[in-house]
């Protein structure tokens, strides 16, 4: 008994080495996973607060320029131009540095704020330049004629005419858009096995200096591998100088007054599992997007 032992012996010292050194591998993966995570935490941390400090800036921006605008109508839009920035940074202060779903709507909703910051700083500058102009006609024009008081008014309408002009060219924006899966009887799903319909929902923005009318809204839903669900190849519309496809459209009365619009895609394909992404059209522009994930 004694000899089997002593012959076992190496045996068992190999694999209690074996052992040991894989034990001591396992052990080196989740740390480094560990590591991994808390990496991954502190770097949502980092963007989260470097989103915060450009949703600031914007709302400083805006701010600054109730100091300088003297246009009653400009104003009274950069006002509500700025709550809804607001609201926005209230949103952001709310949300998880995990959720990166709310993280990426957010970037998304702070890309359209750009877009009409920048639209707002045109028609300032537009507006400043303008007034500059009109300061030198009318030094002009005092000069050479007497009827100071008629040369004014003159002015003063032409000055009206051409900030309307600059005010049209303001483009609509999608909010609160949404977009989720449903099944037969209208309940939300988050399988694609269980799902008959795609739900896109969003409002239209009040814009008072918008033209009325009939708007075609056109949105493209894009599957996790980028292609575009779409019905029909003859299904395009014409975007940055070229045709692209869309998934649903709908053509809508706009006055100037928000508007809620809802449009349904029917699931009558294989979809595979992922994040979605719903892109919204509108008079040529992108005016809004929103992405949401799928499971089998």
């Amino acid at each position: 008994m004694k000899k089997d032992f002593k012959e076992r012996t190496p045996q068992l010292i190999a694999i209690i080495g074996v052992l040991a050194i894989v034990l001591a591998i396992v052990i080196g993966f989740l740390l480094n996973k560990n590591t991994q995570i808390t990496e991954m935490q502190e770097q949502y941390t980092v963007d989260k607060q470097e989103l915060e400090d450009e949703y600031e800036a914007i709302s400083l921006q805006y701010e600054g320029f109730k100091f300088s605008v003297r246009n009653d109508s400009l104003l009274y839009k950069l006002e509500n131009e700025q709550a809804k920035v607001l609201r926005l940074q209230e949103e952001l202060r709310m949300t998880k540095a995990t959720d990166k779903a709310e993280i990426s709507r957010l970037k998304d909703e702070l890309a359209t704020l750009r877009r009409v910051l920048r639209s707002y700083i045109q028609q300032i500058d537009s507006l400043n330049r303008l007034n500059e102009e009109l300061r030198a006609e009318n030094r002009e024009i005092s000069q050479q004629y007497q009827q100071t008081s008629r040369t004014l008014n003159q002015v003063s309408q032409e000055r009206e005419a051409l900030s309307e002009k600059v005010s049209l060219a303001a483009q609509l924006v999608a909010t609160n858009i949404t977009a989720k899966a449903v099944n037969d009887r209208g309940r939300e799903q988050t399988r694609l096995s269980r799902s008959a319909q795609f739900v896109i929902s969003f409002i239209i923005a009040r814009n008072i200096t918008s033209e009325p009318g009939e708007r075609t809204i056109f949105v493209r839903i894009l599957s996790p591998d980028g292609a575009v669900l779409s019905k029909s190849p003859s299904n395009t519309f014409p975007y940055e100088n070229r045709d692209i496809r869309y998934s649903m459209k709908r053509i809508v009365e706009y006055g100037g007054e928000e508007i809620p619009v809802t449009m349904y895609w029917d699931i009558e394909e294989f979809l595979m599992p992922g994040t979605y992404k719903a892109d919204i059209f509108a008079d040529g522009h992108h005016i809004g997007s929103h992405s949401f994930t799928m499971q089998e």
